[in-house]
């Protein structure tokens, strides 16, 4: 405007057209153009003072390249065109042809192209990226947790809050956990994947420990738990670039959604529980997805999401993730692991080998060198031991299939003088149940009949020890018959035996 006005002021002051022009730096039919357009537009000069630039360029550009009858170009609905560029293939040039087929007097390609980058300019930075239909989920922890409230014993405790968002439609999908670890991050990505009722192609994370072991550009290590939950739906692991919180802006700008409606617009409400807490996150997600359309878009993130991100995503399994954790376990001397405090028998002969085990809710595996060498139905973290009889050594195996009822039942068999003394001996459970098993193998090598009069012969003169029995048989004290004292008294004393012990 500039340029006008100047113009203007040299011929108010009687100067020549060629002379206007030469002093402007512009042709001499600019020059007279410019005047046409400031007479007919009803000016004068000097101009008021309240006329400003862009005023003048109104009332002399408005009609500009428009002919005589002409109709004026329909403006293209540019929120339409930025959707459905997150199509796949569709193109600025397919988009073009087709409003020029239904605008056969619209703007050319190169004018349109220009109009709808300078749109796109003025959106959000995060809109501003590029996102294919179905193609990213970026998840991620809300910074701060929100408080729930134990009824019984007043104590507060932190919730964390999971946030997941489709890079397109922008869906946003939120989760209250008590923690942010493994269990509960896996957690978070399978309710975001039942909520969208689909798979995308890829999972964004951040480089948090949970998800990613060691954080690269080029190979970054994936947390083993992660990447099979990432194999069982079929999509892969990208963690976002070390230090580079844009290449997740998506979900950052959703945490801070989320965090300024659910911590800052429920600021006074007191959580009691967990659920208590996910059904308010569920009435807010509501809100922000079906209720409230995104500025300069005029649609919502559920409408954008049905149209754009539901087509393009992969169906989800069969079946949802069981949540199973990679621990690195070594075998102990006595063929067990140590599994969350209990004791899981493997086969003996990968004592000392170093295994990986794999914990379910309900089951524990056993893998050395990828192949599975025990299996185990879960328990409870009592320091017990959960043993498989084919793990044992055969030697093992022979002594822990004796136990108390089974030696009772080999002792009445022998006769019950032996289960008699199989009942006397009771000085330690332990002690006792290897004395008796002592006891009832000495039938191998002297037979019932002899053993039984030992047994008899020992209770008779309160030899109740294996070696004691034992003695008896090698000396053949129990062919012998028992003497009686001619009063019938005896003394009765646990470290006296009496004279009848040598006869």
């Amino acid at each position: 405007m500039r340029h006008v006005r100047e113009v203007m002021r040299l011929k108010a002051a009687g100067l020549s057209i060629r002379e206007i022009g030469r002093r402007v730096g512009a042709v001499p039919s600019t020059v007279r153009l410019t005047i046409r357009r400031f007479e007919a537009a009803g000016l004068s000069w000097p101009l008021a003072d309240e006329v400003a630039d862009t005023v003048l360029e109104e009332r002399l550009f408005a009609g500009a390249g428009a002919k005589p009858g002409q109709r004026r170009r329909a403006e293209p609905d540019w929120a339409a065109i930025h959707r459905e560029l997150k199509r796949k293939h569709v193109t600025l040039s397919i988009l073009w042809e087709e409003y020029i087929a239904s605008e056969p007097h619209g703007y050319r390609y190169s004018r349109f192209c220009e109009l709808f980058r300078a749109w796109e300019s003025r959106l959000s930075v995060t809109m501003r990226q590029s996102h294919a239909a179905g193609d990213k989920l970026f998840v991620d922890y809300a910074g701060d947790g929100v408080p729930v409230v134990d009824r019984l014993t007043g104590e507060i405790r932190n919730a964390q809050i999971f946030v997941a968002v489709l890079g397109a439609s922008g869906f946003t999908y939120a989760q209250a956990t008590w923690t942010q670890g493994l269990a509960d991050w896996i957690s978070g990505h399978v309710g975001a994947f039942e909520a969208i009722g689909g798979v995308p192609a890829l999972v964004v994370p951040d480089n948090t420990k949970t998800a990613v072991i060691k954080a690269c550009f080029y190979d970054p290590q994936i947390n083993r738990s992660y990447a099979e939950m990432a194999a069982h739906y079929g999509t892969a692991i990208l963690p976002a670039r070390p230090r580079r919180p844009r290449d997740k802006a998506k979900v950052e700008q959703a945490v801070l959604v989320i965090e300024r409606w659910l911590i800052g617009g429920l600021r006074y409400r007191i959580f009691h529980s967990l659920a208590e807490l996910n059904a308010a996150i569920r009435a807010m997600l509501h809100r922000l997805n079906d209720e409230r359309p995104i500025r300069r878009l005029g649609v919502t993130r559920r409408q954008l999401f049905d149209e754009i991100d539901r087509p393009a995503l992969k169906a989800l399994p069969a079946a949802s993730y069981v949540f199973a954790e990679w621990r690195v376990r070594r075998v102990s001397l006595d063929y067990h692991v140590d599994v969350a405090d209990h004791y899981y028998s493997v086969p003996h002969r990968f004592v000392r080998a170093e295994v990986e085990v794999l914990l379910t809710a309900r089951t524990v595996e056993i893998f050395h060198k990828g192949e599975r060498i025990a299996a185990h139905q879960r328990m409870s973290g009592n320091h017990k031991h959960t043993t498989v009889p084919e793990h044992m050594a055969s030697s093992h195996r022979r002594y822990a299939g004796w136990t108390i009822e089974r030696i009772r039942g080999d002792a009445a068999a022998i006769g019950p003088a032996t289960l008699a003394l199989c009942n006397l001996i009771r000085p330690h459970p332990e002690q006792g149940f290897r004395a008796c098993l002592g006891i009832i193998r000495l039938a191998r090598s002297y037979g019932r009949e002899r053993l039984e009069a030992a047994s008899a012969r020992a209770i008779d003169i309160s030899a109740r020890t294996y070696g004691s029995v034992k003695s008896i048989l090698a000396n053949n004290l129990d062919r012998r018959p028992a003497h009686r004292p001619a009063d019938g008294t005896a003394i009765v004393h646990a470290n006296i035996r009496g004279p009848r012990y040598y006869n």
